[in-house]
């Protein structure tokens, strides 16, 4: 099993390219089930979702062909794939398989619009709460669908002629639910409204590709997205957006470490409130034309405060990592997770480094530390998996982090790209 070290204390400084985004790029994959023809995407990262992800749809029918990686001069690579589903072998998604990775359960919604009818495994996933699917079912059902969970499957029927179009409104935010509605009622018969819609930009990525598919979708991006459904989408060329995660994750540990680095190939609109956080924790944020730049020389890190929600609010998915930088702060910092009601199990681990931190619920308090001091530490999901790592980028002497495979799953040569930048980072095989 793998294992990365650290040596802390050196500053980042030079370009980090940004890859394509894991959540973008999850459902643009599995929209490849909807039409026969050929979907090329570009700018796909190389991460264990995505190759398990091909492995879902290789089942249902899916050829796949990759592109020939190529290395760009600031380190970055570009990576195409062309996904062809002529027939769908398969309308059943085995536990084995969607057991390890919850986005493949959004295969259900592709399937029930072109055959009619899915038999999908529950999901599995990373471990941060109980994540239900009733938000998927309820859509679908609007859509018409008809329902049963037996033995951990979810059978799922359309009416005879197909999915018919609805107007739903989404009782809670959820970014799974609407791509799979979005997916679901492109092929419906009639227009569907979907109401509480997340405007997460991954959603708008989906509604461009499928309308480049022949989809008629206007609203992504706002709480109502409406889809005029069509009989049959066509293939298309599309470029995955870049990953704002990554991009917010690297800010913070520039504004960890201190330096300055040029982040490239990403979109600071993407992430607007979690740059303004760190930007209120004493690091220069500015806009370049390849992305931005973050710099922090001899200033201190200040404390800050940030609640997640869904976008355009503070990423759930930065929690972790925005906890690590309040570690070194000077004072005292809250986070409120309101996303998910199990992802603070990076708590512990950051106090093997030294952090100070309590519960509270739903909310931790960082008391932020003059030092952190190198320990082995274990990661527990894929956020936490990288709060550890930039912990351990500022600690003194040696971090190591074992259960690496959940970093796998959403960074793309993250050690590679800090090392370029200075840091000591290191991957160790078992």
């Amino acid at each position: 099993m793998d294992r990365i070290i650290i040596k802390g204390g050196n500053e980042l400084r030079g370009i980090i390219p940004i890859s394509g985004a894991k959540n973008a790029a999850l459902p643009l994959m599995i929209a490849s089930l909807l039409t026969s023809d050929t979907l090329t995407l570009e700018n796909v990262p190389h991460l264990a979702d995505v190759e398990q992800l091909v492995r879902i749809l290789g089942n249902h029918g899916v050829d796949v062909a990759v592109n020939g990686r190529r290395e760009n001069q600031d380190g970055s690579y570009a990576r195409t794939i062309h996904f062809t589903c002529r027939t769908i072998a398969d309308v059943t998604a085995p536990y084995e398989l969607v057991s390890k990775m919850r986005a493949s359960f959004w295969v259900i919604g592709p399937l029930l619009a072109r055959e009619g009818q899915a038999r999908v495994s529950l999901p599995g996933g990373c471990a941060i709460g109980t994540r239900p699917v009733d938000l998927f079912l309820e859509s679908l059902k609007a859509l018409g669908a008809e329902m049963e969970i037996d033995a951990g499957y979810v059978n799922a029927r359309a009416p005879k002629g197909g999915l018919v179009g609805a107007r739903y409104t989404f009782p809670k935010v959820s970014v799974g639910a609407t791509h799979v509605m979005l997916m679901a009622a492109s092929l419906a018969n009639g227009t569907t409204v979907i109401g509480n819609a997340a405007r997460e930009p991954e959603i708008v990525d989906l509604a461009k590709c499928l309308n480049a598919m022949g989809a008629k979708i206007t609203g992504a991006g706002t709480s109502t997205i409406t889809v005029e459904g069509v009989t049959s989408l066509a293939g298309a060329r599309h470029r995955v957006m870049p990953d704002r995660i990554e991009t917010g994750t690297y800010a913070m540990a520039v504004a960890m470490t201190g330096g300055d680095v040029e982040i490239t190939e990403t979109d600071p609109a993407f992430l607007e409130t979690a740059l303004e956080a760190i930007r209120r924790a004493g690091a220069e944020v500015t806009t370049t034309e390849r992305g931005i730049r973050v710099r922090r020389n001899g200033g201190g890190i200040s404390p800050v405060d940030v609640v997640t929600d869904p976008y355009p609010g503070f990423p759930t998915d930065m929690q972790a990592q925005f906890m690590g930088l309040m570690t070194r702060s000077s004072g005292v910092s809250h986070i409120t997770e309101t996303i998910f009601e199990n992802r603070f199990m990076h708590v512990q681990e950051l106090a093997r480094l030294g952090a100070k931190i309590t519960l509270n619920d739903r909310t931790a308090r960082i008391e932020g530390v003059p030092r952190l001091k190198g320990a082995p530490v274990m990661a527990t999901d894929l956020r936490a998996s990288v709060s550890l790592v930039i912990a351990g980028l500022a600690a003194e002497g040696e971090t190591t982090v074992s259960r690496v495979y959940h970093l796998d799953r959403g960074f793309e040569r993250l050690e590679e790209k800090l090392t370029r930048c200075g840091a000591q980072v290191e991957r160790v095989t078992d």
